[in-house]
Formats: C-alpha cells, sequence, structure tokens
C-alpha cells in the first residue's frame, strides 16, 4: 500500500526532512521526492479532505488517460456465471466467451473473468464456496431433536425422528418422520425422498451411522449390504462423509437446521397422534420452506430445482426399492437355513455353506457367490419348514414323495394281486406312514425275482388267507408261487374227499 497519507502528514505536521521521513517509513529517499512533488502540482494543501480515500489520492498523484478516453470494462454478472457453473459440462471459459460476444469491445480478458470471479466468490458466504453441480449430490441425515406422537389409545409418548434429504445445487429439501433410525426406517426414507424428488442423483452423502456404515473408515468406509443394494437398484453410489468432518455434509447441516426452525419450531404447539399425521403437517409445511424466496440469490429453493436440478436427474426405476434384510447364514446339514425361526432348503450340494440371505415382507432368497440359489415366499411360522423337491438329494426325494396312492399305483403296475395285497398291507396300521417301509420291502421283491413272479406270489398269500410280506417273500423263496393254481385245485379237492379217508374213522365209529 503506498503511504501518501503518512508522508504528507509528516512533512506538513511534523515538519521533518525528506530523509527522515524516509527512514520513518521505511521507503526510499527518491520514492518521498517523487510523492511530495506530485502533490505539489496537483495542490493538495493539507489537512487532506475526509471524504477523499486512497484510491482518489492515487488517482490524483498518478493521472493516466484524461477520464473521457480512458477504457471503461463491461462488468460480467458474477451472480449468474455462478449459477451457471452449477450445470453440467459448464465451464468458466464458456462463460467468458459467451461474455465476450456480448462485449467484444468493452470485455475483460480470461484471466481478469477468473481473477474478478474469484474475488467475487470469496466475497460471498461460506456456504457459497462450495461448488455443486445439478443432479450431483444428496445429502442425507437426521435432525437432532425429536418429535412427540401421543398413542390415542394408552396416552404412552413415542419419539419420532426426522430425517432431511437436501439436493446440492439448489437446496432443494425434504423431511419425513420414522419411528427410529434403524437400517429398515432409513432405506425407506430415501425412497420417499427419491420419489419427492423424481429423480435420482449421482451420488448420495450419508453420515456414518450404523445403518449406512458397517465400518467406518477415513478413505474406504464399509456400507452396509441392504444400503449398498438400494445403490444399485437405484444405480447411484454412496460416498459418506468423513468421519468428524461435518463441512463434508454442510449442506445437510444447513438443512437440519433449516427443517428444526422453519417445520419442526412451528409444530411445538401441536398434538399427533399418528406418525401419518405427523408427516402430513410436515409435507405442508415443506411447500411454505421450499417456495420461500431466497435472501441473496434469485428465486427459491422450488425454482432453482425446476430449472437446474430436475432436468440433471436421472429417472427412477419402475418399481421402487423394497427393503430386505441381508444377513451370512450357514446351511444346515439337512440343506435347510433357519431365519426368523423357520427353515428354509437351499440346493444340498450347499450343506455347510456359507450363503447370503435376503429376506423381504414378501419373499426370502438365498445367494452363493453372487448367484441366487433360491427363493421361497416368507413364512412366519416358526419351527415349520419350506422344502423344494428341487433341493433334495435323489434319494431323499424318493422318499419325500412317498404317499400311499404312490405306492397302490406302482403295484398296479405289477399286477392286480399285488395292488389287492399292498392295500391291505396300508390299512394295517392306524397311520398309513408306518406300514411305507414294509410296502417298499415287498415291492422290492420285484427286483429280485422279478413282476410275474412276485404278483402269483401275491395272489397266493391273498388265496392262504396271509397277506404279509414275509408270506410273500417265503412263498417266492421256496418256489411256490409256481404251484399256485395247481395245487390251489388239488387242495379244494382233498378238502371235499376228506370225510371219506380210509384212516377218518367216522362218527360211526363211536356208537
Amino acid at each position: 500500500m503506498r503511504k501518501i497519507k503518512d508522508i504528507l502528514r509528516l512533512r506538513q505536521e511534523a515538519g521533518l526532512s525528506y530523509r527522515s521521513i524516509s527512514q520513518a517509513l521505511d521507503i526510499g529517499y527518491g520514492t518521498v521526492v517523487d510523492y511530495l512533488e506530485r502533490a505539489e502540482k496537483a495542490s493538495l494543501g493539507w489537512p487532506l479532505p475526509v471524504d477523499l480515500n486512497e484510491r482518489d489520492l492515487g488517482r490524483l498523484l498518478f493521472p493516466t488517460q484524461p477520464r473521457t478516453g480512458q477504457r471503461r470494462f463491461a462488468e460480467p454478472d458474477f451472480v449468474v456465471v455462478h449459477q451457471e457453473l452449477r450445470r453440467k459440462s459448464v465451464t468458466k471459459q464458456l462463460l467468458w466467451q459467451e461474455y465476450r460476444q456480448q462485449h467484444p469491445d468493452d470485455g475483460y480478458s480470461y484471466a481478469q473473468f477468473c481473477h474478478r470471479y474469484l474475488k467475487w466468490l470469496g466475497c460471498q458466504q461460506r456456504s457459497m464456496r462450495q461448488l455443486h453441480r445439478a443432479g450431483e449430490k444428496l445429502f442425507v441425515d437426521y435432525c437432532g431433536p425429536t418429535m412427540e406422537v401421543v398413542s390415542p389409545d394408552t396416552g404412552e409418548i413415542r419419539r419420532a425422528q426426522i430425517f432431511v434429504a437436501v439436493l446440492g445445487a439448489s437446496n432443494y429439501t425434504f423431511a419425513c418422520a420414522s419411528w427410529s433410525q434403524k437400517q429398515q426406517d432409513w432405506l425407506s426414507a430415501h425412497v420417499q425422498a427419491l420419489t419427492f424428488f423424481g429423480g435420482v442423483p449421482e451420488i448420495i452423502v450419508p453420515d456414518n451411522l450404523k445403518s449406512a456404515v458397517r465400518k467406518t473408515h477415513r478413505y474406504e468406509p464399509t456400507i452396509t449390504a441392504s444400503y449398498q443394494q438400494l445403490a444399485a437398484h437405484y444405480q447411484c453410489a454412496i460416498i459418506p462423509a468423513r468421519p468428524y468432518k461435518p463441512k463434508d455434509k454442510s449442506k445437510a447441516e444447513v438443512a437440519v437446521q433449516i427443517v428444526e426452525r422453519w417445520i419442526m419450531a412451528r409444530l411445538r404447539h401441536h398434538t399427533f397422534f399418528t406418525l401419518a399425521s405427523l408427516n402430513q403437517a410436515i409435507q405442508a409445511l415443506l411447500i411454505d420452506l421450499n417456495e420461500r424466496p431466497f435472501k441473496k440469490l434469485p428465486g427459491s429453493r422450488r425454482s432453482q430445482f425446476e430449472q437446474l436440478e430436475k432436468p440433471a436427474l436421472r429417472p427412477l426405476p419402475s418399481q421402487p426399492y423394497q427393503y430386505a434384510e441381508i444377513k451370512q447364514a450357514r446351511v444346515h446339514i439337512d440343506y435347510h437355513v433357519e431365519y426368523d425361526k423357520h427353515y428354509y432348503s437351499v440346493p444340498h450340494h450347499l450343506v455347510k455353506q456359507p450363503v447370503e440371505v435376503h429376506a423381504s415382507d414378501s419373499l426370502i432368497s438365498f445367494y452363493s457367490h453372487g448367484q441366487r440359489v433360491a427363493s421361497h415366499a416368507r413364512s412366519y411360522r416358526q419351527g415349520a419348514h419350506s422344502t423344494c423337491a428341487e433341493h433334495m438329494p435323489g434319494t431323499h426325494r424318493a422318499v419325500h414323495e412317498w404317499s400311499g396312492e404312490r405306492f397302490v399305483q406302482w403295484a398296479n403296475e405289477i399286477g392286480s394281486h399285488t395292488a389287492e395285497l399292498v392295500s391291505h398291507l396300508l390299512e394295517r396300521k392306524r397311520h398309513q406312514e408306518q406300514n411305507y417301509r414294509s410296502v417298499l420291502a415287498l415291492l422290492s421283491n420285484a427286483k429280485k425275482y422279478g413282476r410275474a413272479r412276485l404278483n402269483q406270489a401275491c395272489g397266493r398269500a391273498l388265496q392262504i388267507n396271509s397277506p404279509t410280506r414275509s408270506s410273500v417273500e417265503s412263498i417266492l423263496k421256496n418256489g411256490l408261487d409256481h404251484l399256485a393254481l395247481e395245487r390251489s385245485v388239488d387242495e379244494r379237492q382233498e378238502e371235499l374227499d376228506l370225510d371219506h379217508h380210509e384212516n377218518v374213522r367216522g362218527q360211526h365209529y363211536y356208537h
């Protein structure tokens, strides 16, 4: 800074020599001489006028060109420049070229354009120093205070958490109430926010709460599986703010403060009996919040959203994200996996291997190495089993398919006598399943003796009134099935002639 006033003061008031002034102000002797000679030529007296600042004094001592011929530059509208830079692919070089097209003769050079824009930007509020491109980032967080919801039946007071989401470029804000900050409520609030905005940003910036980040890290945080699944469904990225770095999500911090002041504070005297009524009141006040005009920027949150942010958002998928709890599990030796005290089958070759369980309200799926291997309808019957025959080994599948009708059909394929005997065996015990092993053992004789012999043996067992598995096997072992028809005729003849046998004494012997 030129020390013109100090030089004039020391010369006029203190009466110091040129060299003394040079030593006192630590400037060159020639500079002191030059300044005082210029002041004398400009007819400057002492004291100087009160309204004469350093810039005007410098112009009096160092005139360049007459004002009539002095070059004047058209000042850019840096508010518009700042708004345009939020758009995708818009650069300062492009804006400077458009500026020079409008002012070809009195426009600044590119270097001066950039220098003056940065100077203007440095004079704005701190919240404007971070540049947010349209459609790029969505900042999400929870408010610190909660809101009361009173049960109309019991009078119990529950605390509702207030979720806040704000878009970076337009500051367009969303808020809703949920019962907790648990993962299901956290992800449900995201789905509501994206539906409210009508599009998907490129990046979602959350805090490091447990529902979002499984393991915090300054550079490589571990996102929870369900949160990552939501990001994959909407094809966006999750980049959490660094731990203990609130400036990484300053937009969310400001939005939370605004929601607390302009929504929660205005509802402090209201009593809500349901979560739905609380959300309805929040949505009504959101309209007023987003349509409130900015104090230092043109338009409002809604106008900025409609103009800048909405065209840059990607469209929503055809179906909204459905929450699914994801956990790791190990397949039991019976090729079933337990979830919520219910057992679901998976392919038997995965026995004792880890699988990933994705459980929603209506569907439960199992993944191995990223591939889905099984799906079942969600069941809430504790202790019960949901089993698919395709997941069983061949031998188990055969046992699983056992039934009385199945055995009778199998026996009919062998012969009518076999079917009759099997039907008799199935009725022997109170529970039909208790006869399955005996019937299966009987029918297995077809492999050893052939179907024809087994059917004949069953017919002979029925004739001698001994329809049991052991009788049939004894007949087959002794080859009696070959004589079944001839012997039956002889035996009937012997029964008829038995009273006339010579060894029979008869009734006359005793009288």
